[in-house]
């Protein structure tokens, strides 16, 4: 049985459900389905409200729950939006070179040797003599930065790689209105206002910090997300970090997927499913069913050593970002590269 005979039901069902609302909004809806810029607007703007309304009402299962449920989804879109799609896993250079490096921060290296595969990728990259040294001391200078910053390089580059989707989702393509500045204004005004005293009074007034489970309470997330920081500082970084990282997973689950389609109508689930299948392989997909089934009989057991596990898992996707980063920097931009065409644009 292949994988999508296996969910042939439930996405059956879900363009079932979606058919059924195109047709009650009609009029209401069309302009949203045909203009992409208007969409992807609409799309982020209603994704930063969630994400602020979550982050004030129960941050810390926010924090718990969304690795373990977003978490393999987004990692498998970070290795086809990264790699796979730019066509970066069939350089060999960039492959001998830079993987190794980022195979050892998987397996627990430290934080260094990501930015080493950052500057051995800025070094094969294609582009001038020029272009290449200018990123390589780029990546040097950054590295040299966190160095001096012991573990709390880790720490603030945790926190920094949540802005990297965001970066790459702006940059993904070019731009025909000036509409995703509408989502990147409210994401900028949310951060502000969640390291503000009143976003730390409302938090404080709806429970959210009481409400948490595995033993990871205020404190733990204060350890973990912002140590050495004063009281008041420290929550208010916990609130910032829950609100980015939830950006973070709605960008790769939900914009930057409709980013990269070069048809401006959004395609049926059937449709995406096909187009996954395509680019990243069955075998994958299954292993990343296989894992994100598995984290969650674990987390049902032991919450934390899930949360743990999980961690340690997707330690290398933040330096994978940096490298394509980095690659899209120096060698022109993804707005250069070819838009998707094939199964997720012709099906039905």
């Amino acid at each position: 049985m292949t994988t999508s005979t296996l969910l042939h039901g439930p996405i059956g069902a879900a363009d079932f459900v979606r058919r059924w609302w195109l047709r009650r909004l009609g009029p209401v809806v069309r302009p949203l389905i045909r203009r992409r810029d208007l969409r992807i607007a609409v799309l982020g703007s209603t994704m930063v409200g969630t994400a602020l309304a979550a982050t004030l009402i129960a941050p810390l299962w926010l924090l718990i729950l969304g690795p373990l449920v977003w978490g393999v989804p987004h990692l498998v879109a970070d290795l086809r939006y990264m790699l796979v799609r730019p066509g970066y896993h069939r350089r060999l250079a960039l492959v001998v070179l830079a993987g190794p490096p980022l195979a050892y921060v998987a397996l627990g290296g430290h934080l260094l040797w990501g930015f080493l595969a950052a500057g051995l990728a800025a070094a094969v990259a294609r582009a001038s003599p020029a272009r290449r040294v200018l990123g390589v001391v780029m990546v040097a200078g950054l590295a040299g930065s966190f160095a001096a910053l012991g573990r709390t390089g880790d720490v603030v580059f945790a926190h920094l790689h949540n802005a990297i989707a965001v970066l790459l989702w702006w940059a993904w393509r070019p731009r025909k209105s000036r509409l995703h500045w509408l989502p990147l204004a409210l994401m900028a005004l949310a951060s502000a206002f969640l390291v503000s005293d009143v976003a730390l009074a409302a938090v404080r007034a709806s429970g959210g910090l009481q409400w948490f489970g595995g033993g990871m309470g205020p404190q733990y997330q204060v350890w973990r997300l912002s140590p050495g920081v004063g009281p008041e500082w420290a929550l208010r970084l916990v609130l910032l970090f829950c609100f980015a990282q939830t950006i973070h997973y709605g960008v790769w689950l939900g914009l930057l997927p409709d980013e990269d389609r070069a048809r401006a109508t959004p395609p049926t689930y059937r449709a995406r499913w096909a187009g996954l299948e395509a680019d990243m392989g069955r075998p994958l997909l299954w292993a990343a069913i296989a894992v994100a089934t598995a984290l969650a009989l674990w987390a049902a057991r032991d919450l934390m050593a899930a949360c743990h596990g999980y961690f340690r898992m997707a330690r290398f996707h933040g330096h994978l970002e940096l490298c394509a980063a980095a690659l899209l920097l120096i060698e022109g931009g993804a707005r250069d590269m070819p838009r998707r065409s094939g199964p997720e644009e012709h099906a039905p």
